[in-house]
């Protein structure tokens, strides 16, 4: 799996993006430092993903805490097609998650995608593999290879926060399309993982009144 960004690592990463797009020296300057968050990889680390999607931050902890209880520390994709749906769902799980997980475990075992060998893959291969299981949509596709599989340079154009951020950072009156938002993250290769972190972390600082945005002018 690709080591992920050390912190020298992110901070030339943001240098060098700040070069490339002059509308990003002000998100730059307005975020501070942040670690590259990396989570368990693998058929756990997707399984984990679905699971905790929709769902607040407390509950996603508790409902993962049963999972691995009921499975008995064993997240693998055998133990998961051990357990029928109705015994996933004991655990806290929606019979709609119960299912995923029974297609992500499917999946592996059937060779349609190789969890214990994804970063042979490219980018582009590896999100055609994990969107072709159903459930799985490209927003977590890509946001799995990010998080989990320490990706550098992807980027989740459909992500409202994102785009948002990038309204922001361009000071436009709309927001990007995902079309537009993947289209205008093109200019920031081979660091768009960066640049999902850095505009992440804006767009939170926003949120939190930490920064005041001069918006558009009407």
């Amino acid at each position: 799996m690709p080591v992920p960004l050390n912190p020298a690592r992110i901070a030339a990463a943001r240098e060098a993006l700040v070069a490339l797009d002059p509308s990003l020296v002000r998100v730059h300057a307005q975020t501070p430092t942040f670690e590259w968050r990396l989570r368990t990889g693998g058929f756990e680390g997707l399984f984990r993903m679905i699971v905790e999607q929709q769902v607040s931050v407390a509950a996603a902890a508790a409902i993962w805490k049963r999972v691995v209880e009921g499975l008995d520390g064993d997240i693998t994709p055998n133990a998961v097609l051990a357990r029928d749906p109705e015994q996933l769902r004991a655990f806290g799980l929606s019979g709609q998650k119960a299912r995923y997980g029974h297609e992500i475990a499917r999946a592996h075992i059937d060779g349609r995608i190789d969890f214990d060998h994804l970063e042979g893959l490219s980018d582009s291969e590896a999100i055609a593999r994990l969107v072709a299981i159903k459930g799985i949509g490209k927003w977590t596709a890509e946001t799995f290879l990010m998080f989990c599989e320490g990706r550098v340079d992807v980027f989740p154009g459909g992500d409202v926060a994102l785009q948002e951020a990038m309204r922001w950072a361009d000071r436009a009156a709309v927001r990007p399309t995902e079309k537009r938002a993947y289209a205008r993250a093109e200019i920031w290769r081979p660091h768009r993982s960066v640049a999902a972190h850095l505009l992440w972390g804006w767009y939170g600082a926003v949120k939190r009144g930490e920064v005041a945005l001069e918006e558009p002018s009407p």
